[in-house]
């Protein structure tokens, strides 16, 4: 009769085989025999078959039949394998989204500005029309700061002026 002490470590070694030899179960190979039948083993195929008819071996990709045929005739060039981007390269890429950032958020507050002091430009267009058109007598000041009463060639003018700022607000 064995005691459960010794069975622990015998199933320990039974899990141990088996996962040392996961490796060799799929370390198989697959491809395209003359006839066009696909053929399976755990060793290399024949070295007469091309290696585009080799579907799966160790270490490649299975076959991916939505990729683009390649000529048989001639091999595609190496490709350089693309390496991941390095620190320095991450950090400028980095920097230069920071920037692109700012530049954008410097516009738009730009751009909102604008459209702020066209805004208040309409509205004080708006207020000078209301006032020349209720007919009331208006001041104004000259370069020496002296007040005086606007004439009724000076209203036109301002008149004129007003609707060209008005017009461009609609």
């Amino acid at each position: 009769m064995t005691s459960r002490s010794n069975t622990v470590p015998l199933r320990a070694l039974a899990g141990a085989l088996l996962l040392a030899a996961c490796p060799l179960v799929l370390a198989q190979y697959m491809w395209l025999d003359d006839k066009g039948v696909k053929q399976l083993s755990d060793r290399p195929p024949p070295p007469n078959v091309p290696a585009k008819r080799i579907l799966k071996a160790p270490g490649k990709p299975l076959f991916n039949p939505n990729a683009p045929a390649e000529a048989e005739t001639e091999p595609a060039p190496a490709a350089e394998p693309k390496r991941p981007p390095t620190l320095a390269e991450r950090n400028a890429d980095f920097n230069k989204r920071k920037t692109d950032a700012a530049a954008a958020e410097k516009k738009a507050g730009e751009d909102a500005q604008r459209k702020a002091d066209i805004a208040a430009n309409c509205d004080g267009a708006r207020k000078n029309q209301l006032a020349l058109d209720q007919g009331v007598r208006l001041s104004s000041y000259d370069k020496n700061g002296e007040r005086g009463v606007m004439t009724d060639q000076e209203r036109d003018d301002l008149r004129k002026k007003t609707q060209k700022v008005l017009a461009e607000c609609k």
